[in-house]
Formats: C-alpha cells, sequence, structure tokens
C-alpha cells in the first residue's frame, strides 16, 4: 500500500491526492461527479488522482447501488476509501494489566483484549505480556502484523520523543528503558510512545467526556495521579514531556507522601497495592474514622494538585480517571474547593471510558500518524510537537 510521498511526479498532484482521499473518506460512496463537486477539482484531475489511489490500494470501485428505478445505460462508478487496507493498534502498559485494541484506518475497532500482569513483573516480564496480549489480538481479529500501520503505546512515565521512558517510578525497571526501539523490532510500521495521562487526554476529547472540549485537563488519579492537557484541542507534553506530572507538587511542600496520605496505621501503602487502596476506601465507607480521616486527607491533596493546573491552563473541563474516577464523593468536594481556589471554576466530570482511556488514546495517536502521513501537503509527516 503506497504512501502519498515522493514517489508522486509533483507536489501539485500530492496535493490533489490527499484531497480526493480525504473527500471520499467523509462521503461514503461518491461518484466522481460528487468528487469534483466535494473537491473543486477538474472531472479529468480527479479520474487521474482516483487512478492512482486504487493501484496504490487506498480506494476501491464500489458495487452499483441496488433498488430504487433503475436507469438506462450504464451506471455511475462510485468509489471508496479502502478502512481495511491498513490498520492501527492501540496498547496500554500498566502497572496490573496490559490491553490492545485494534481498528482500521477509520479508528473503528475491531479487536480487543487484555491481560492481567503482577506489579512487581521486571521491564522484559512485562514487555513479554505486551507481546503476548498484541499477538492474540490480533489473531482473533485476524489481522496480520504486516497490515499494521501505525502503533501507539500509553504508559507511566515522562517520555521522551524518541520512546525512551526518561522516568518512570510506577514500573520496576522502567526509567531508562527504551521502550519505543524494544517494542520497534516487533513492527515494520512506526511505534509511537505517549505518557498514559496524556494517551488518556486524548481519548476523552475523541470519544469520551471531552468531545465537545477544546481546552482540557484529564486526571489520571490514583496514589500518585498524573495529568494530560489539550490547549486548543493540542496535546501539551512540555518542553521535556513532563508538563501535568501533579503528583510530584507534594515535593514543593515536603509534605506526605501520597502513600502516607491513604495509611490508616504507621506504615504507607505501597504505590502499587490497589486492593490495599480499595480496602482503605471501602472501612471509609463503613465508617471507619482512621479510613475517613485517610480519604480525606487523599481528595484535599488531589484537589490542590489539581487546582494548580486548573489556575495555571485555565481550561474548560477537567476529566477524572484512574481508579479514583470509581469512587463516591470525589466530584463533589473537588468541584467545591476548585470553586475556592478558582479566578473561574471549570466544569468537572468522570471519564466515560474508564478503564479503556489509554488504550483507546493510543489508537487515536496511531491514526493520528497515518492522517498526517495520508494527507499531509507535504507528504511526510510531521515532527512529533
Amino acid at each position: 500500500m503506497g504512501r502519498l510521498t515522493g514517489g508522486d511526479p509533483s507536489l501539485l498532484r500530492r496535493i490533489n491526492s490527499a484531497v480526493v482521499l480525504h473527500a471520499l473518506r467523509g462521503a461514503g460512496s461518491p461518484t466522481l461527479t460528487d468528487l469534483t463537486r466535494l473537491t473543486g477539482l477538474s472531472r479529468p484531475t480527479v479520474e487521474g488522482v482516483i487512478e492512482g489511489l486504487i493501484e496504490a490500494g487506498l480506494v476501491s470501485e464500489s458495487e452499483p447501488e441496488e433498488g430504487g428505478a433503475r436507469r438506462q445505460g450504464r451506471p455511475a462508478r462510485r468509489f471508496r476509501f479502502r478502512v481495511e487496507a491498513g490498520h492501527l493498534l492501540g496498547v496500554e502498559i500498566g502497572p496490573h494489566r496490559v490491553a490492545a485494541l485494534v481498528s482500521g484506518l477509520d479508528g473503528r475497532i475491531i479487536g480487543a483484549g487484555h491481560r492481567e500482569v503482577p506489579e512487581a513483573a521486571s521491564a522484559d516480564e512485562r514487555l513479554e505480556r505486551v507481546r503476548q496480549v498484541i499477538a492474540d489480538v490480533l489473531r482473533r481479529a485476524g489481522v496480520p502484523r504486516t497490515s499494521l500501520r501505525a502503533v501507539g503505546v500509553g504508559t507511566p512515565g515522562i517520555v521522551e520523543a524518541d520512546g525512551t521512558v526518561r522516568l518512570g517510578t510506577a514500573l520496576p525497571g522502567w526509567t531508562g528503558l527504551p521502550l519505543g526501539q524494544r517494542l520497534q523490532r516487533s513492527f515494520r510500521c512506526p511505534v509511537l510512545v505517549e505518557n498514559d495521562a496524556n494517551a488518556a487526554a486524548v481519548a476523552e476529547h475523541w470519544k469520551g467526556a471531552a468531545k465537545d472540549s477544546d481546552d482540557v485537563v484529564f486526571v489520571l488519579a490514583g496514589l500518585s495521579p498524573g495529568a494530560g492537557s489539550l490547549i486548543g484541542g493540542r496535546l501539551h507534553r512540555g518542553f521535556g514531556g513532563a508538563a501535568g506530572e501533579i503528583g510530584a507538587l507534594h515535593l514543593l511542600g515536603r509534605e506526605a507522601t501520597p502513600e502516607a496520605l491513604l495509611s490508616t496505621t504507621d506504615e504507607p501503602l505501597h504505590p502499587l497495592d490497589e486492593p490495599a487502596v480499595a480496602q482503605v476506601f471501602a472501612l471509609a465507607k463503613q465508617g471507619d474514622p482512621r479510613a475517613t480521616a485517610a480519604v480525606d486527607r487523599f481528595i484535599q491533596r488531589l484537589v490542590h494538585n489539581v487546582a494548580a493546573l486548573v489556575l495555571a491552563l485555565d481550561p474548560e473541563l477537567v476529566v477524572i480517571g484512574g481508579w479514583a474516577s470509581g469512587l463516591d464523593g470525589v466530584l463533589a468536594p473537588l468541584r467545591a474547593e476548585l470553586a475556592r481556589y478558582c479566578l473561574r471554576p471549570p466544569r468537572v466530570t468522570l471519564s466515560l471510558l474508564r478503564e479503556a482511556a489509554v488504550a483507546t488514546g493510543a489508537l487515536r495517536l496511531a491514526l493520528d500518524h497515518v492522517e498526517e502521513e495520508l494527507f499531509a501537503v507535504e507528504g511526510a509527516t510531521a515532527a512529533r510537537r
């Protein structure tokens, strides 16, 4: 399958190809006349571009429409964008599970799967589990690995542009891991690695609670929360990819660590011990005074972390995800405290995608890469912003 890059005879032809392909993707099965109207190009130009796209494997001729009055003469040719001409993969790598989604070139999910992984698994063990879930999802969806056009990956940590995890304390052996390079060995297509909260922010903007908002903060709320931000609909990573690391704000005041906040004893919780965290919240619901105090401390810290980001970015919407999105009583105090601290309090809501947010965002990042490749005027994928 062809790329709309260097093999074309001219920049004008690449522009025309991108324009026609974009019109095709959004128009169902248009005729040449329809495409001429939609693109503003001449009919001979559209015909030439269509033939090139058919040869590249991106377009096919549709069957004549059935039903209705039969017209005399040969029916008008109709064409469609071949969403099955390539596939995309979105992968989540988390402390307790890895997950994968596969879609066609339209981003419509056709396969999904996940596997549990021990929190203490080494980097090699975790990556092997990733390979297993990917192989299983592709096999069940009937998608050959060679059909993949891009792979997006969401992972905890500060991620460099080349896919190296500069700092990743949530997963054993993750800091300094050349994750993009390690995963690239399994694919012939580009592998795009992104911070998990950033990926989740992209997902909520695409298919979740933030579909109608372009200025958004997504909070991946846990013991050490992280956040992803969209400014004007574009992901904001910061200069070194560390934007949104609100879990480190307590260091400014040398306050108690997040693990100590939710502890009902003198011993901090393990950062990845989710059953222990769940137990604290369960006890709080039952009225246990020590657990209730711990939960209050956790929510207060979360509010302060989110307020700092809201004051800096002035988002329209804050979306709460991660395991905290399943907890009762998070939204009301968060809204109240943001109204207290912020000059213009944003709307606050829970994630609609929940545990699927990171993998969905990774899939969207893969789709963005391919769309830029297919529709970019210059015919080359822009550098990562």
